[in-house]
């Protein structure tokens, strides 16, 4: 246990954003690059702020824990978070941060494939430093978790693309008409960080459409987009029971790519059916072992494959007792089914350390930052690029595993040190030197 004092002690000297740019440099090298070399959409003439500017400075607010654009602007608003700013990005000048009504209209103007593409560039550099190698499932494939989350809602229609849900009030007879913003979010699991690899808005064409966008039309298209941009990628999709289909199979099979889906009794009938007769008889044939821990069942036939099924039996410390059912296209072993039945329920990350920490602890993800479809886009996805810096910033600073930090006060120390402590010349010398990154 670290006492107060000891914890100061540790702390002394501290500058905690120069620590956050050891860690930014080491793994992203060319990462202020790629912010200035974005497609600048503005006149060339009228603009005072370049591109790196505008999206690190929305980048920070993210790091820093700031909820709102106009926290943001004021609480840059410093000399030292400029000079920061500045020597970080290495400007000779810079007078000023730009105005978070700069930022949004950059933002309602920029193509959000130009983020994706920086998003991508910095997922492949991750994979390529090989320390997250002995998270593979099977030392082998990667686990990517698909699922979808609401980003915003609104009473009145907020613009052409928004998804609409209506609700009859059962006493008056009137309706009420909810329009929605929402996303389906592809993340790369490693222990328990959950990384942003590919994203795909869920939204209508137009307004007079005949049927809304959904979850499973947008995953076709995050597929595609999973498959051009990681081509060799050996992908085992992790997901819920809603992708435990047909057309999700079919994409996996032309993908060459694995899947742990959560398979619930309904699903498709005719699996649960068969699966049940065969452990009746397998269970049967061990002496009525039923309490075991774990059952599966391999090659039972859907359509023109073959799939099998994981099912854990477990019951918590209050005596509940819970069962899991998987379904995958990998053949289980008694060597490999934990390891198998571990990865299916990696599958709720996304929803802790991913989309409840993102909307309930560090970003206030569901606030609107701009109203401009184009520009929420876009700071959704700054927010998933500012995730995959912090979660390295958390879990590669030794410091903070050390002190054993909360999220707000790493959000908090690091505003404060961008806010009060200037980079030195000996600082800015350090960042060119390597430095060691271990994950435990």
């Amino acid at each position: 246990m670290v006492t107060r004092k000891e914890k100061r002690e540790r702390e002394k000297g501290t500058n905690y954003f120069f620590e956050y740019l050891k860690i930014q440099k080491h793994f992203f090298s060319g990462l202020t690059e790629r912010l200035k070399n974005v497609k600048d959409h503005r006149h060339q003439s009228y603009i005072d702020y370049g591109p790196e500017v505008l999206l690190l400075t929305v980048l920070l607010k993210n790091l820093t824990g700031l909820h709102t654009m106009r926290a943001m602007t004021e609480q840059f608003n410093k000399e030292e978070c400029i000079e920061n700013i500045k020597k970080a990005l290495q400007l000779q000048t810079l007078e000023e941060l730009p105005h978070y009504d700069t930022i949004n209209n950059f933002l309602s103007g920029l193509d959000p494939s130009e983020l994706e593409t920086i998003r991508t560039y910095m997922i492949k550099e991750l994979l390529k430093k090989r320390c997250f190698e002995k998270y593979r499932i099977g030392n082998r494939y990667w686990g990517v978790i698909v699922d979808g989350t609401g980003l915003h809602t609104f009473t009145q229609k907020h613009c052409d693309h928004c998804l609409r849900r209506e609700y009859k009030d059962e006493e008056t007879g009137e309706t009420t008409v909810i329009y929605m913003h929402h996303v389906l979010e592809a993340k790369l699991v490693v222990g328990d960080i959950v990384w942003s690899i590919a994203s795909e808005f869920i939204e209508n064409e137009s307004e007079d459409i005949s049927k809304q966008d959904c979850e499973l039309k947008a995953f076709k298209r995050l597929a595609a987009k999973l498959k051009q941009t990681f081509k060799r990628l050996p992908i085992c999709l992790l997901g819920d029971s809603l992708y435990a289909c047909e057309p999700v199979f079919r994409i996996c099979d032309h993908n060459q790519w694995t899947y742990i889906l959560r398979f619930k009794e309904g699903r498709i009938q005719s699996i649960a059916d068969e699966y049940q007769a065969i452990k009746t008889i397998k269970q049967s044939e061990k002496n009525n072992k039923k309490n075991k821990s774990l059952d599966w069942v391999n090659d039972l036939s859907y359509h023109e494959r073959t799939v099998n099924l994981l099912e854990s039996r477990e019951e918590t410390e209050t005596g509940e007792r819970r069962q899991f059912v998987f379904i995958t296209n990998i053949r289980i072993r008694k060597n490999n089914a934990q390891k198998l039945l571990n990865a299916g329920r990696s599958r709720w990350k996304i929803e802790n350390e991913g989309f409840n920490n993102q909307k309930n602890v560090r970003y206030n993800l569901e606030h609107v930052n701009c109203h401009h479809d184009t520009a929420m886009k876009n700071h959704y996805l700054l927010t998933q690029i500012a995730d995959i810096l912090v979660q390295l910033y958390e879990k590669g600073f030794k410091l903070l595993k050390t002190l054993k930090k909360t999220i707000k006060e790493i959000s908090s120390n690091l505003l404060e040190a961008l806010r009060t402590r200037v980079l030195t010349d000996e600082d800015m010398s350090a960042l060119i030197k390597p430095i060691q990154v271990r994950f435990t």
